[in-house]
């Protein structure tokens, strides 16, 4: 059965939203950038809202329709309060050291190998090590996510039997979540 859905959102005092091909939401943690594609779906600022219409809308419509919204709340909630990733770094056989040194990410010492673990910093993400947690921060949900998710993969060990070298540093609290 197809309907027609309007959905508001209420912009936040300290937020700016801009909408145009993409929806630019501004506040006091930084800036997010998102396009919405779907030309069944429109998205605009009206006021102090930002309406999301779908006139005719299918079952794949309305997902498509909350799928955004939940996008936005999550834009709006990175840009005022801001996404939070907590890693732990284990160490069981050989002292482990995680450092940030300009735009790389990097471990010295994992597992004893010579050469240190690096990975590139994405822009718009800000890595913190205070002793073995690891803080990553951003005002993008999705770009926290994937840096904390690249930090866990680069100490994933492959030639060693996990139950017994559990080094490694791995996701332990996201965004006021417990895991």
């Amino acid at each position: 059965m197809k309907i027609d859905i309007v959905e508001e959102i209420e912009i936040p005092e300290k937020v700016t939203v801009a909408s145009g091909k993409t929806l630019d939401v501004k506040g006091p943690k930084g800036e997010v950038k998102r396009s919405f594609k779907d030309t069944r779906v429109s998205c605009h600022v009206e006021g102090k809202k930002i309406v999301l219409k779908s006139s005719k809308a299918t079952k794949r419509e309305k997902k498509r329709l909350y799928t955004y919204i939940a996008h936005i709340k999550n834009m709006i909630h990175g840009v005022t309060e801001g996404h939070y990733y907590e890693l732990k770094s284990c160490a069981a056989h050989f002292p482990m050291n995680v450092a940030v040194a300009g735009k790389q990410l990097v471990i010295k010492n994992f597992l004893g190998e010579h050469v240190p673990r690096t990975m590139p910093l994405r822009e718009g993400v800000t890595i913190k090590v205070t002793g073995d947690i690891i803080r990553v921060e951003s005002a993008d949900k999705e770009l926290a996510g994937m840096t904390a998710s690249d930090i866990e993969l680069l100490t994933r060990i492959k030639d060693h039997d996990r139950r017994i070298f559990q080094d490694g540093c791995y996701i332990i609290s996201r965004g006021g979540k417990g895991l």
